[in-house]
């Protein structure tokens, strides 16, 4: 169908990039399986977690301007690869293209970014690479290990898991929400962004998960892919309000839209969402809880293959396919990519109660 025919066109570039490859027989992962690459090393019990990833639409139209905030960033999105999969981290190697009339102030704040999010993110700058452009370019490797235990994908888990969120959601999105509609160099003084890859948490999580994926392009996009990938359904139960944040909250209201478009990406707050077994809930929370971490219990894992949440007062089927590509679609058009999302909201009003 149409849907599926989305999805195949979207995911349809990896798998022609790819398609040529000769496999590494020690890899444990298949294509798109998790967040960081796994290689069960030869001649010992450690498997090796690898990601790369790179500042690119990001700095391209304008989301990240502040130096600080695109050295912090380059880190934290490899670092939260890790996490997604419960690595104890090791290193970065950094790519670095800097502009050859950058000043001085704009270099350390650009390294110190790079610094810190090392620091919080318990990664050391390994080395890599330096080159000149006319516009900045940040990428880089990060390298992690498993030395024992269960091996954390995106796959595994079964209807009647829950799911959790391992913080507040819609951050990522209202960020950007704002930041294109203030046009300014720094986001409003209520909306600061600096989100902290859930390393620690990741391991500890890897112990009890049957399935584990950060939200670095939006929640729904996340939940679309757990969807795919293990032939169920995720149901959000509750109350909206009560799994976002309240920056975020404060910025749709402000705004006069709905909730659930912090949901929607494509831009998101590097959270993890994970799922554990329903028997297993209660002592994973009480554990998570002994170590200062309160997760947010979110939903829980249904039989027919759809994402619904709690939208116009009645459960609603969210179409994940469509939201998941809209920005590509509108070729990254701000108001566009809202005007379609409202559509879409106004569509759903018009439906009747859908799948439990």
């Amino acid at each position: 169908d149409l849907r599926t025919m989305k999805h195949v066109l979207e995911n349809s570039l990896i798998e022609r990039l790819t398609q040529g490859f000769a496999r590494n027989e020690s890899q444990i992962n298949g294509l798109q399986d998790s967040d960081a690459e796994l290689l069960r090393l030869p001649g010992c019990d450690l498997v090796l977690a690898l990601t790369t990833d790179s500042l690119a639409e990001e700095l391209e139209v304008g989301l990240y301007r502040d130096p600080y905030l695109i050295g912090w960033m380059a880190v934290t999105v490899n670092a939260s690869d890790l996490a997604a999969v419960g690595a104890e981290p090791v290193g970065v190697l950094l790519s670095e293209t800097i502009p050859p009339d950058a000043d001085d102030d704009f270099l350390a704040a650009l390294q110190r970014g790079v610094s810190d999010a090392c620091s919080a993110s318990g990664l050391h700058v390994l080395g890599g690479d330096t080159n000149f452009s006319p516009r900045i370019h940040m990428s880089a490797t990060a390298l992690g290990v498993l030395a024992d235990g269960p091996i954390m994908t995106r796959k595994g888990c079964r209807p009647r898991d829950a799911v959790f969120a391992s913080g507040p959601l819609g951050l990522g999105s209202a960020f950007a929400l704002t930041q294109f509609q203030s046009g300014s160099e720094d986001p409003p003084q209520n909306m600061m962004f600096k989100p902290r890859a859930r390393v620690r948490e990741g391991q500890m999580v890897r112990h009890w998960a049957t399935s584990c994926m950060d939200t670095s392009d939006g929640v729904i996009p996340t939940l679309d892919q757990l969807v795919r990938l293990n032939d169920v359904g995720i149901k959000l139960t509750g109350k909206l309000e009560d799994i976002l944040h309240p920056d975020a909250l404060y910025a749709v209201r402000a705004a006069d839209l709905p909730e659930w478009f912090l949901l929607a990406g494509p831009h998101g707050e590097f959270e993890l969402l994970f799922t554990v077994p329903r028997e297993s809930r209660e002592r994973f929370s009480s554990t998570a809880s002994a170590l200062g971490w309160e997760p947010i219990e979110i939903g829980e894992i249904v039989k027919h293959q759809a994402v619904t949440m709690p939208i116009h007062g009645r459960q609603q089927e969210v179409d994940t396919t469509t939201i998941r590509n809209l920005f590509t679609e509108v070729r990254g058009d701000v108001n566009q990519y809202v005007a379609k999302l409202v559509t879409l909201h106004e569509e759903m009003a018009k439906t009747t109660l859908v799948h439990h």
